[in-house]
């Protein structure tokens, strides 16, 4: 049951950015940073947990799960080390994540032929 709050959860949220691509003159990138800062806002506003302990995975791995860790990590960085926590929670929180997807972005980009145009 824990697979299928997952998929149906992340996939609402992949439907909700389709709709917006479709529907509005929104670009990729605008969505993107609409999902991030919705992902803090709902997170900040004590809203997205209940849905994370609900699906798990399918809430913390879309783009709305980036800004929920980010949130979080801001909140437990300034509990523990004050102000200063507020610009260095969201960096240590997504830390992992980010070196992960650069790695394998470097990685790709070694075994794939650009597509250059002679």
């Amino acid at each position: 049951m824990d697979y299928i709050a997952a998929f149906i959860t992340g996939g609402l949220i992949c439907v909700l950015g389709q709709i917006l691509i479709d529907l509005t003159k929104m670009t990729p990138a605008r969505i993107l940073t609409a999902f991030v800062v919705s992902g803090v806002a709902l997170s900040a506003l004590g809203l997205w947990e209940p849905v994370v302990d609900f699906a798990g995975a399918g809430a913390l791995v879309p783009i709305v799960g980036f800004g929920h860790t980010l949130a979080q990590g801001m909140k437990e960085s300034v509990a523990k080390e004050g102000f200063i926590g507020i610009f260095t929670g969201g960096f240590t929180a997504c830390a992992g994540g980010v070196r992960a997807s650069l790695v394998f972005a470097f990685i790709a980009a070694l075994l794939k032929k650009p597509n250059s145009r002679e």
